[in-house]
């Protein structure tokens, strides 16, 4: 199985939308990132990381119905694809083992 990259925002964000799952659209993935991490996420840099991770195969979208709350504007969902949580599983796995390689005592001394 060849080894995919994901960088820390990235994962972060796959994260996020398969947590909302059919409810997965911009301003609600940026909601769910600054409520649960406490960090501040900028529509551009969430924007861009959606669109690069689109292209790489770690999602897909599908655009929703167009309503008068939005002025007729649909929203854009996200859902991640099979290639995405394998993506996903090899982050989880490669930290897993990081943690379980640090030794004892390595804890004790801090």
């Amino acid at each position: 199985m060849a080894k995919i990259q994901l960088g820390e925002f990235e994962e972060i964000v796959l994260l996020t939308v398969a947590v909302l799952y059919d409810e997965a659209y911009g301003v609600a993935i940026k909601r769910e990132i600054e409520e649960r991490l406490n960090r501040s996420v900028s529509v551009g840099a969430l924007q861009s990381a959606l669109r690069r991770m689109e292209t790489k195969g770690f999602l897909e979208s599908r655009l929703g119905e167009a309503t008068k709350v939005r002025g007729g504007k649909r929203k854009r969902f996200f859902t991640v694809t099979p290639y995405g949580k394998q993506a996903l599983t090899q982050a989880r796995d490669a930290r897993l083992q990081l943690w379980q390689a640090i030794p004892q005592v390595g804890w004790e001394s801090i």
